[in-house]
């Protein structure tokens, strides 16, 4: 799996928001300096996650953004989900809409164990689980091996 630079910076963003105090909107710009993104960019994916239903704008002087939604209720999914589409494709296509042939055929339960394990992971983490650096068990028993932090 690929998380893109929007992702990345789509979450770090929703992260900011979810560590700001008593819900008061932060501007874009102290969003973009407090996690490195560049401003324009970070813009677009601000509006984006304001479609969809993730953050609110406000207007004025006091103006800025804020979650729509308390991080408890936000998962990591529905950020990426937000910004980038599906969690897991192939070619661009969703897993259930794939089909394969011959010695390929178990490809298909492949890539939808696949996007299950990215699932119930992204799912099932919310933006106060990484804003608090309290992760789920099962998640951080997942980085608990060294070979988890290799790249092979």
């Amino acid at each position: 799996m690929r998380i893109s630079a929007r992702a990345d910076y789509a979450v770090r963003a929703a992260l900011q928001l979810a560590a700001s105090r008593d819900d008061v909107p932060l501007k874009a710009e102290a969003i973009a300096d407090a996690q490195d993104i560049p401003h324009k960019f970070l813009e677009g994916i601000l509006n984006d996650m304001r479609r969809g239903g993730l953050v609110l704008s406000q207007r004025g002087g006091n103006g800025g953004y804020r979650l729509a939604k308390p991080a408890e209720s936000i998962s990591i999914a529905d950020v990426i989900r937000t910004v980038d589409g599906p969690l897991v494709s192939v070619r661009g296509v969703r897993p259930p809409d794939l089909s394969y042939t011959g010695p390929a055929q178990s490809l298909l339960p492949l890539w939808i164990a696949l996007r299950s394990n990215v699932r119930e992971i992204l799912e099932g983490v919310s933006l106060a689980d990484v804003a608090s650096a309290q992760l789920p068990p099962e998640v951080s028993a997942l980085t608990a091996t060294p070979d988890a932090w290799a790249n092979p």
